[in-house]
């Protein structure tokens, strides 16, 4: 059995980061192996400023004394450590992804509170190969067999995983060299968890050739597809797409003449851009979306509407996805509209919705109903302020991300 040297997994972890590394680097550690050989080789490295945290999910009796054992080790190495607790899960939905949800939240907001440039990720070579065979399973496309990408942008922060080319074993071989004890997660011998029968598979697979460097060879290849096709649809967007009003328009003519893969990296681009979503719309939805594009009709999916003329393609936010969605005017809403107006603490931005009656000059803005009501607009109580999208601006203006933003989130993964 190989296994890599001190030296060499720092080698490594230089590389992954390239020639210009972040001055100040966060680093999730959990307590298991793999994030504490990352805290490790990364105060080895010595290129960025670190700071470390630890997100404890609440969810097993030991998880407040394994925090604490990761606040030990970074004290012996001088690395500063947080503890986030998570007391959100109330017992519906999926438990992980709901946990995983939060917890790239949390980090995004910890990371920023502390300056942090990007956050780093103990994802390892073994839990790539994990993940490729599990979305094999659910006839991913080539996203998804592109397996977990090395940098992704969640909540405006930056996750990167440098450890995607290493396998678990040399991380646990240093640090035994080093004497540091890791804790064993007792739900990575479930076998009601995917992963864990994926692990097991894997190993039976093994026999045959279907290792897990070759798994992650294969999704690295398929990642240089993919940023091939993101390039592509980012072009398509920069030449042809078109953000009004916070809406993506495309020519329905030139959308259906791209090649399937193209058009529905495009239009799930859009979806996922009007609505801020973090991914984009499950398989089913979307074929039917793409389908209503030829038809034509329109649907809703994904938080948005679809708009299917003669003409034209619009992607429009739902008016219900965001109806009960109220903050103060000074702050983003629905993560994409920035208020500019005369701020006051007793003034909150809503969706416009069935208000766009109080609002004269709506027909001028020629913007579609169905636009102005997910719009944003400032109240103040019951009376209505402004509602700068609809033609009532009374000393505001509201800006939302244009086609530049549009084209560029084509290309993140």
């Amino acid at each position: 059995m190989r296994v890599r040297s001190d030296t060499g997994l720092i080698d490594a972890i230089d590389t992954a980061f390239g020639a210009r590394p972040p001055r100040r680097l966060g680093v999730a550690v959990s307590g298991g192996s793999d994030s504490l050989a990352l805290l490790h080789l990364l105060h080895g490295w010595g290129k960025a400023e670190i700071a470390a945290v630890t997100v404890d999910h609440r969810l097993r009796p030991d998880s407040a004394s394994e925090a604490l054992h990761v606040a030990w080790i970074c004290e012996g190495l001088g690395v500063s450590h947080d503890i986030l607790e998570w007391r959100g899960w109330d017992g519906k939905g999926n438990l992980q992804a709901e946990a995983r949800r939060t917890r790239f939240a949390m980090l995004a907001e910890w990371a920023q509170a502390r300056g942090a440039e990007a956050v780093a990720l103990g994802h390892t070579m073994d839990d790539q190969a994990e993940t490729v065979l599990m979305r094999l399973a659910r006839e991913a496309g080539v996203d998804g067999l592109s397996g977990m990408a090395p940098m992704v942008r969640r909540h405006g922060v930056t996750f990167r995983r440098p450890l995607l080319g290493q396998r678990r074993e040399d991380l646990r071989a240093l640090l035994e060299r080093r004497g540091v004890r890791w804790v064993e997660d007792p739900s990575n011998a479930d076998e009601g968890f995917e992963r864990v029968r994926a692990r097991a598979v894997l190993a039976a697979l093994e026999p045959l050739g279907i290792t897990v460097e070759r798994l992650a060879g294969s999704a690295l290849h398929l990642g240089g597809a993919r940023d091939a096709l993101a390039m592509a649809a980012a072009e398509f967007a920069r030449e042809h797409a078109r953000v009004v009003a916070g809406d993506v328009l495309f020519d329905r003519t030139r959308l259906n003449r791209l090649a399937p893969e193209l058009h529905r990296r495009v239009l799930a681009g859009a979806l996922r851009f009007v609505a801020s979503a973090e991914y984009p719309p499950r398989r089913e939805p979307m074929s039917a979306a793409l389908a209503a594009c030829t038809v034509p009709e329109n649907v809703t999916l994904h938080g948005c509407r679809v708009l299917v003329s003669d003409m034209t393609v619009r992607v429009v936010r739902e008016h219900a996805a965001v109806a009960a969605l109220a903050g103060p005017t000074d702050a983003p809403w629905d993560s994409r509209w920035v208020l500019e107006g005369p701020h006051t603490p007793d003034l909150e931005v809503r969706a416009l919705g069935e208000a766009v009656k109080d609002c004269p000059d709506w027909r001028g803005t020629g913007l579609p109903r169905a636009t102005l009501l997910a719009s944003p607009s400032v109240w103040r109580g019951e009376t209505l302020v402004a509602a700068p999208v609809a033609g009532l601006h009374n000393g505001w203006v509201a800006r939302a991300p244009g086609a530049a933003d549009f084209a560029a989130s084509l290309l993140a993964h």
